[in-house]
């Protein structure tokens, strides 16, 4: 029995949580339920490493300490993200991962490029930037046997629409991001089954009133999940409020977008090639773009509370939705009856006191 104030999808109930196994039996009220919050166990969809450790360089020791880092963060369900790269270390990190994959550490890879724009490239290596190659998804779906499970393009690039498509075929979520791309290519794009847009306002073309562009297109499109990184750097509070409230908890997205550097001292680092600076928990590139994060996922919790969502949506956008986003939520992502007891336990001050995954506090 876990006791405390239990954030499930109806609301919170201050009571106890009673497990079957490795599975919810129930959620029961109590007039003694502990000064605890119990939350989800995270689910991150978006991460390139922490702890010292990074996913984008192919390496399955690695991954595993990153994977193991955060999960003492609280997320108990992640993919592991890789930056632009060339197609052989894309096929590697695939074969790298999948024991991985098959073991429960990780949920999938997201490939986040090399199919991106150069105008909007950010912290992408552009040196590996190119168009959709259908040759390389097609080889890459056939050795992934499903633990491939997300591919960020941008729509504008030449064969991204067909990219898109092969990708809703196989049951791999096709996301839209790093694009200088319209209004009307972003509308295309989620017309041929792009479901979710990366890290919304990061790497795209701004808002304009007389070209909306990808971000209105994105929120205003009901079939798609906004990332969001809840940094306060990567969004201001009123922005990352804004785009909740227009997208809704159910199409809102926390990630992390973390890097090596996520629990590390200020520094130099690498990602993708090429190197960052750290400094006061923010990772630039030398010409001043951002480079990822140093974000936690129960750090980012902590920040969509601040800006005054509720904790039932900010549970949601943590666990629910991002776990729907990659075809989980019939297993894991919500504190109800028959889905697997990941969860989260937070003090008073929202920080983690303990972690359980399938049933077992880690």
């Amino acid at each position: 029995m876990i006791s405390g104030r239990i954030v499930t999808p109806d609301g919170v109930v201050a009571g106890s949580l009673h497990l079957d196994g490795d599975r919810i039996a129930s959620v029961e009220p109590c007039a003694s339920a502990a000064d605890r919050w119990i939350l989800p166990g995270f689910v991150d969809i978006h991460n390139h490493g922490g702890g010292g450790f990074t996913f984008t360089t192919g390496d399955a020791a690695q991954a595993r300490e990153a994977a193991a880092f955060h999960l003492r963060h609280g997320t108990t369900t992640m993919l592991a993200s890789l930056v632009s790269s060339p197609f052989e270390l894309m096929r590697d990190a695939v074969l790298a991962y999948a024991p991985l994959v098959a073991e429960g550490v990780l949920a999938g890879v997201h490939f986040e490029g090399p199919y991106l724009s150069h105008a909007r490239c950010g912290a992408q290596n552009p040196e590996f930037l190119r168009d959709p190659s259908l040759d390389e998804l097609t080889e890459i779906l056939k050795i992934a046997e499903g633990s491939l499970r997300m591919v960020t393009i941008a729509p504008e690039r030449a064969g991204a629409l067909d990219a898109i498509r092969l990708l809703a075929e196989h049951g791999t979520v096709a996301a839209v991001g790093h694009t200088d791309g319209s209004y009307a290519e972003v509308l295309a794009a989620v017309e041929a089954g792009a479901t979710v847009g990366t890290h919304l306002f990061n790497g795209m073309r701004p808002v304009h009133h007389r070209e909306p562009g990808p971000i209105v297109a994105l929120l205003d499109s009901p079939t798609v999940v906004c990332e969001l990184v809840a940094d306060g750097v990567h969004l201001h509070d009123g922005t990352l409020a804004f785009a909740a409230h227009s997208a809704g908890s159910a199409r809102s997205a926390l990630i992390t977008d973390a890097m090596t550097a996520a629990g590390m001292p200020d520094g130099e680092y690498d990602l993708g090639g090429l190197t960052v600076t750290v400094a006061d928990r923010v990772a630039r590139l030398a010409n001043g773009s951002i480079a990822g994060s140093t974000l936690t996922m129960d750090a980012a919790v902590r920040q969509a509370l601040g800006a005054g969502l509720s904790v039932t949506d900010v549970a949601a956008m943590a666990a629910t939705t991002p776990a729907r986003a990659i075809g989980l939520a019939d297993e894991l992502g919500a504190l109800r009856p028959g889905l697997r007891a990941d969860l989260v336990e937070l003090d008073a001050e929202l920080r983690v006191v303990r972690v359980m995954k399938s049933g077992e506090w880690i």
